[in-house]
């Protein structure tokens, strides 16, 4: 038997003012979309920012519906919307933001398994890494330099 070992690196900021500039600008509008959430089951509000390197900012949120899993996260809204707009464009930033009716979310709010198996397929396709930012509500920030930290064995077109 063998056994490797797998570490994540992630930048940990208390607060917003700690970021960059632009950065800052990305959660404030990250915040607002997530008022836009159309979230009546779970009262679990998600709002994404996605920074292109053409200097667009496309927004997402989260879409549920009743007949359960036809919702969609924000992640994947922003990214396929990001795509379908500027298909030969790179994302070079994803924010990610978080709020919940019931609770405070304090504990980042990191993306969930197929938004992390969609954020794969385009820093795979576009040959660079994406910066990820996520917090919930309150508490503090984390910066991934890419996805791989948080899915390190990437499932990709390379493996079929």
């Amino acid at each position: 038997m063998e056994e490797i070992i797998i570490t994540s690196k992630f930048s940990i900021f208390n607060n917003t003012e700690e970021l960059p500039e632009g950065i800052q600008k990305l959660f404030k509008k990250a915040i607002t979309a997530q008022k836009n959430a159309y979230a009546p089951y779970s009262k679990f509000r998600v709002g994404v920012a996605i920074a292109l390197d053409n200097g667009e900012i496309i927004l997402g949120t989260n879409q549920e519906n009743a007949a359960y899993p036809s919702g969609l996260c924000a992640e994947r809204v922003a990214l396929y919307q990001a795509a379908s707009n500027f298909p030969n464009s790179k994302i070079e930033t994803i924010i990610i933001t978080a709020s919940s009716e019931k609770t405070n979310t304090a504990s980042p709010i990191t993306p969930c398994g197929s938004c992390r198996q969609s954020i794969a397929e385009y820093e795979a396709k576009q040959e660079s890494p994406i910066a990820i930012y996520f917090m919930g509500e309150i508490g503090k920030i984390y910066k991934s330099e890419s996805l791989k930290n948080l899915l390190p064995l990437i499932f990709n077109k390379k493996l079929l």
